[in-house]
């Protein structure tokens, strides 16, 4: 186990991300094992990913070779997608989920969006059509009774706005766990995370570095100025400042490159700080949401701008 630990939710402080462009599970399967070796154990999935299969054969590989005792040594988390975000096909495609991944439970399951699309529609670009509504209560019973049914050891969502979690809050019998959204220094959630923390629910940070190379991310993140700076007086790299940022915040945080170099690079943050000074420059750079969620909006569809999506929080 790396020594980032664990949250007090029990989440491993630091995950790997497997959103990768196109299907590649070759690359995907390696780089899984090998983060096993290093120290990884939580890896982070979701269904519109198609990445759970490598994900489930590197960890079968993993035990049957001893670089870990058993499946329990691992955190596995997964979402369920738009176009399974209706009351009655959750259930199934956790079931999916879990073929896919050869396993009998997830740690972690989580809606991906609070966006509901018309099933069978995985791939973009969507039109207006595609949209219904989102059912908040009717979809999160039916996580809840993943929950029950011990398929999920716990559930969550991402791409919460403060406003959601509150609607969600008020109805739920088990509240999420996590909720997973974009933060790095460029957007540091300072509003979300007072509410999360709180209402006992834990945060984790997705694109920590800004997303930089897909196809919504930006270089905004890596090429700050002030985190360029502060790297080079430290002698550390612009990554490492970054995740060492959102890691000294208490979140969570998902990191994504399956080059072994920059694996053990983005592990190596837990034994040195940010001084006072250089927490507060990167306090004052200028926020900016990166992944806004534009596909998610349309006149004809339930969020009619990024303003109902995000609820005034962007």
């Amino acid at each position: 186990m790396s020594a980032a630990g664990r949250a007090p939710c029990g989440l491993p402080r630091i995950g790997l991300g497997t959103a990768v462009q196109g299907p590649r599970p070759d690359p995907v399967r390696a780089a899984v094992l090998r983060a096993i070796q290093l120290g990884y154990r939580h890896f982070d999935t979701a269904a519109h990913y198609a990445t759970e299969a490598p994900i489930g054969e590197a960890a079968a590989e993993a035990v049957r070779t001893g670089s870990v005792a058993s499946r329990e040594e691992l955190f596995i988390t997964s979402k369920v997608w738009c176009a399974d975000a209706h009351p009655d096909r959750v259930l199934p495609a956790l079931r999916r989920t879990l073929s896919n991944l050869q396993m009998e439970y997830v740690d972690l399951y989580m809606v991906h969006w609070p966006v509901t699309m018309k099933a069978g529609r995985f791939t973009a670009p969507f039109t207006p059509e595609d949209f219904e509504p989102f059912d908040m209560r009717a979809v999160w019973e039916a996580m809840e009774e993943c929950h029950r049914l011990g398929l999920a050891k716990a559930i969550g969502v991402c791409n919460f706005s403060c406003k959601k979690l509150e609607t969600l809050l008020s109805f739920a019998t088990i509240p999420p766990l996590v909720n997973q959204v974009e933060i790095n220094p460029l957007w540091q959630q300072h509003m979300l995370r007072e509410f999360c923390r709180e209402k006992g629910i834990q945060l984790c940070a997705y694109s920590p570095l800004g997303a930089k190379g897909t196809h919504w991310g930006s270089d905004s993140v890596m090429d700050s100025g002030v985190l360029h700076e502060i790297a080079k007086s430290k002698g550390k790299t612009v990554a490492q400042v970054c995740l060492r940022w959102v890691y000294e915040q208490g979140d969570c945080l998902i990191v994504k490159s399956f080059d072994e170099g920059r694996m053990k690079e983005n592990l190596d943050i837990v034994d040195w700080e940010l001084t006072e000074e250089e927490r507060q420059r990167i306090s004052k750079i200028p926020q900016r949401k990166i992944n806004q969620g534009r596909r998610y909006v349309s006149d004809q569809g339930p969020y009619k701008s990024l303003e109902e999506l995000w609820d005034g929080e962007i």
